[in-house]
C-alpha cells in the first residue's frame, strides 16, 4: 500500500511538534479548533499549527522552532483584528498569547507592566487601587498588546494622545529567537517602531507604560430612542464638537436595526442614538459642557462622576467573541453635509444591515505630533467613522460587507486620506497609515531585524 503524501507544510508542522511537544496543536488534534478561534467569529483561521505559550521563555522556544522548521510566525493575543490575516497563515504557526497574562503596578513611578495577552479591564482595576488610570480601549477584554502596538484610542485620547506614545519599555522576541528589552535609551529604533508599527517586528511578551493620576471622571451615556430625533442629535453633536476643549472625548453612534425585529442586537427592532464618552476635570464644568446636548432631552442620561476603572464597559462593546464585518474611514471634517450623508446611510429610514454606525471625535492631542513619539505619533483626521454589521452567516457577511463599505465610501469626500489600522479590518496600503518617510523607516527596522520575513502581522508593511 502506498504511503499517503505528506505536504511540505505538514512535514514542517511535524518537525515543530517534535521540538515543542504539548505547546503545539496541529490540525486534527483535540484543542486545535478552539485554539484557532479569534475574537471575530466571522474569521476562520487555519494555520499549519497553533502554539499557546505560557511564558516568554516558551515564546523564545516557539520562534526558534518555527524558524528551524521553515514556518512563519503569526503573533496574536485575542484576535480582535484578525480579518486581514485570512489566507496568509497556511504555512505559519499561530502564536496565541492567551496562555499567560498578568499586571503589576508601580505606584511611585505611575507605571504598569503587563505580560502576554493581559486585558485592559485587568489593568484598569489594578491601577484604580492606587488612584491611577490607564489609556485603555473601549472594551474590557481587548488585549493591551495589540491595541497599544497599533496606536490605541482611549476615552482620554484628546487630552493625552495615543496609548502607544505612553510606552516606556517593551520586551520582544525577535526573529533570531532572542528576547530583548527595549526602551528610549536601549535599541531606540526598535522602540520607536513598536510604538504604532504593529506586530511586524517580533512577538511582544511584555509592555510597560505610563498611567495617569485619575480616580474619577465625568462619564456616561446620553441615549435617544425616538428615530425622529436622529438627525437633530447628530447635527447637534457635530456642532458641539467644534471648539470643544481637549478634556472631552466622546463618540456618536446609531445602534440597532429598526427594520428587523429578529436582528441580534441589544436594541432589537428599533434604532437608538447614543453619545458616550468622558470629560476630565472639574465635575461642575464637565456638567456645564454637556448642557447643549442635555437640552435635547435624552431618554437616558447616565453622565455622572464615575470611577475610572468602570470606563472599560462604557461603550457596550461585546464581552464575548462575536462575528462581524466592518469598514472605517478617517475624516477631516464632520460638517452638516457629512451628517446628512451619515444619517442617510445608517439612520432609521435607511435600508441597511448595519448594527452600528459610529463617529469618534479625535483632534486635540491626537492631532499634534507627540514629543518623542513613536512611528505613529498622531492621527491624521479630526473624526473617525466606523460601520459594523453582523457576520453570523455567509449571507449576512456578504450583505454586511457591502453595507459597511457603502457607508464608509459615502463619507470619502470628507476623508483625510489616511487610515488608522486599529480600526481597519481589511488589507490596506500601509503608506496610508504612516506616510512614505515613516513607512520607509519602519521597513528598514523590519528588514534589519527580520530579513527572512519570519513574522506575519495583521497589517503588513509591504
Amino acid at each position: 500500500m502506498a504511503r499517503p503524501v505528506v505536504s511540505e507544510t505538514a512535514s514542517a508542522a511535524g518537525r515543530l511538534r517534535a521540538q515543542l511537544g504539548g505547546l503545539v496543536f496541529l490540525p486534527g488534534d483535540a484543542g486545535y479548533d478552539r485554539a484557532c478561534v479569534p475574537w471575530n467569529l466571522a474569521v476562520e483561521q487555519r494555520p499549519a499549527a497553533v502554539a499557546v505559550p505560557s511564558s516568554a521563555a516558551d515564546v523564545v522556544r516557539v520562534v526558534r522552532a518555527a524558524s528551524d522548521a521553515g514556518l512563519k510566525v503569526v503573533p496574536q493575543s485575542t484576535g480582535h483584528s484578525a480579518a486581514p490575516l485570512v489566507g496568509r497563515m497556511d504555512a505559519a504557526v499561530l502564536v496565541r498569547m492567551s496562555g499567560f497574562g498578568g499586571v503589576w503596578i508601580d505606584p511611585e513611578r505611575r507605571v504598569a507592566r503587563v505580560v502576554g495577552a493581559t486585558a485592559w479591564h485587568q489593568v484598569a482595576e489594578a491601577a484604580s487601587v492606587h488612584g491611577l488610570a490607564a489609556l485603555h480601549g473601549s472594551g474590557p477584554d481587548i488585549a493591551v498588546a495589540g491595541y497599544t502596538l497599533g496606536g490605541g484610542l482611549s476615552w482620554y485620547a484628546r487630552m493625552f494622545g495615543l496609548a502607544c506614545n505612553h510606552l516606556v519599555a517593551a520586551e520582544v522576541v525577535l526573529a533570531d529567537g532572542s528576547l530583548h528589552r527595549v526602551h528610549a535609551s536601549h535599541e531606540p529604533e526598535l522602540f520607536w517602531a513598536l510604538r504604532g508599527g504593529g506586530g511586524n517586528f517580533g512577538v511582544v511578551t511584555a509592555l510597560e507604560f505610563d498611567l495617569i493620576p485619575l480616580e474619577e471622571v465625568y462619564a456616561g451615556v446620553l441615549l435617544w430612542d425616538d428615530a425622529a430625533m436622529t438627525g437633530e442629535v447628530c447635527r447637534a453633536w457635530a456642532a458641539w464638537t467644534r471648539g470643544l476643549p481637549e478634556e472631552a472625548t466622546t463618540s456618536l453612534r446609531l445602534l440597532g436595526r429598526p427594520r428587523s425585529s429578529q436582528a441580534q442586537t441589544i436594541f432589537p427592532g428599533r434604532q437608538v442614538v447614543v453619545i458616550d464618552g468622558a470629560v476630565l476635570g472639574d465635575r461642575e464644568k464637565a456638567a456645564a459642557l454637556l448642557t447643549p446636548l442635555r437640552e435635547l432631552n435624552p431618554t437616558v442620561d447616565t453622565f455622572t462622576p464615575t470611577p475610572a476603572a468602570d470606563l472599560t464597559r462604557l461603550h457596550f462593546d461585546p464581552e464575548l467573541p462575536s462575528p462581524g464585518v466592518s469598514s472605517h474611514v478617517l475624516l477631516d471634517d464632520f460638517d452638516a453635509a457629512a451628517v446628512d450623508v451619515f444619517v442617510a446611510m445608517a439612520g432609521a429610514e435607511s435600508e441597511t444591515s448595519l448594527l452600528s454606525a459610529e463617529i469618534r471625535h479625535l483632534g486635540g492631542a491626537l492631532g499634534r505630533p507627540a514629543p518623542g513619539g513613536g512611528a505613529l505619533d498622531q492621527v491624521h483626521g479630526r473624526y473617525s467613522a466606523s460601520f459594523l454589521a453582523s457576520g453570523a452567516t455567509e449571507k449576512l457577511r456578504t450583505q454586511g460587507q457591502a453595507d459597511t463599505t457603502r457607508a464608509a465610501g459615502a463619507l470619502l469626500p470628507w476623508s483625510s486620506g489616511h487610515r488608522f489600522l486599529n480600526f481597519t479590518d481589511q488589507e490596506v496600503d500601509p503608506a496610508a497609515a504612516f506616510g512614505a518617510a515613516t513607512l520607509a523607516r519602519l521597513r528598514a527596522v523590519r528588514d534589519r531585524l527580520d530579513p527572512t520575513r519570519l513574522f506575519i502581522a495583521n497589517h503588513d508593511l509591504g
